[in-house]
C-alpha cells in the first residue's frame, strides 16, 4: 500500500513489530522499510485481482483513471518507503514444490530450475480474498492505494520469500536427507544447515528458527583434532 499523504512516515520503527491473527492458520504482519529504500517502486503495480492478465489488466487501467491525480502523486513519491506499508499476509498450511532441471517459459526454454506442484497439492493464488479485503480496508484508511509486485498483477504468480524444505530432517534416508544431527545419510561429514533442513512450514518469518537448527547442527560437529583421529584410526 503507498499513500500520497507527505506527512505520513511509515518508515520508522522496528521492521515487523505486529501480528494480526485473522483465523487458526492466517495472519497479517505489517512491514517496514528504512527511508531510501526506493528501488522497490520499480517492483510494484496496481493491485487487481482476476481470473487472468485481460481481467487483471482492465481493473489496473480502471483504477488509474479513476484517481489519475492520486495514482500519480503515490508513483512519484519522493521517498518510496516513506510512503509505503508492505502488509506480509501467511499461511500455515500445507503446500509442496518439486524442483528439478529442465525447460519452460520461465527460464527461457533454456536448461534450469523448474518447479511444479506435488500431486494432490492444491494450488497457490497470488489473490486471496481475506488478503485483497485487508489491503483495501488499510489503504482506505490512508487514502492510499494497493499495490502488488507486477509478477502478481501481469502473470497471477503468487510470491514468497520463505522456500523451505528440500532436504528434510529424517531417521533414514527414505525419511529424509539428512539426520537429527543435519548430516546427509550416507555422507559423513556433509551438513545440510539452511532452511532446505526444515520439515514443515511454521509460517511465520524462520530465520530465527533455521539459525536455532544451524546453531544446534555446529554442536555436532566434531572437533578438528578428534576428526584427524578418525581419518587415521
Amino acid at each position: 500500500m503507498i499513500t500520497p499523504k507527505r506527512e505520513l512516515d511509515l518508515s520508522t520503527g522496528v521492521a515487523i513489530t505486529s501480528i494480526l491473527h485473522t483465523d487458526a492458520h492466517s495472519h497479517v504482519e505489517p512491514v517496514r522499510y528504512p527511508k531510501g529504500s526506493g528501488f522497490f517502486r520499480l517492483l510494484v503495480l496496481p493491485h487487481a485481482p482476476g481470473p487472468n492478465v485481460f481481467v487483471r489488466f482492465a481493473r489496473a487501467i480502471g483504477l488509474v483513471l479513476r484517481n489519475p491525480l492520486k495514482i500519480l502523486k503515490v508513483a512519484f513519491t519522493p521517498d518510496f518507503a516513506k510512503s509505503s506499508q508492505i502488509l506480509l499476509y501467511m499461511r500455515s498450511l500445507e503446500g509442496t514444490l518439486t524442483f528439478k532441471r529442465g525447460r519452460a517459459i520461465g527460464n527461457g526454454f533454456s536448461d534450469g530450475l523448474t518447479s511444479a506442484l506435488a500431486p494432490g497439492a492444491e494450488a497457490p493464488t497470488a489473490f486471496i480474498p481475506e488478503a485483497n479485503d485487508i489491503a483495501q480496508r488499510f489503504a482506505d484508511k490512508l487514502d492510499g492505494v494497493p499495490a502488488s509486485l507486477f509478477t502478481e498483477t501481469l502473470m497471477g504468480i503468487p510470491s514468497t520469500a520463505h522456500i523451505l524444505g528440500g532436504a528434510c530432517i529424517g531417521k533414514t534416508p527414505e525419511d529424509g536427507v539428512i539426520g537429527p544431527d543435519h548430516q546427509v545419510h550416507g555422507h559423513p561429514g556433509l551438513y545440510v544447515v539452511d532452511g532446505s533442513a526444515m520439515s514443515a512450514n511454521p509460517g511465520v518469518n524462520p530465520s530465527l528458527t533455521i539459525t536455532a537448527m544451524a546453531e544446534l547442527a555446529m554442536t555436532k560437529v566434531p572437533a578438528k583434532q578428534v576428526a584427524e583421529e578418525a581419518k587415521t584410526a
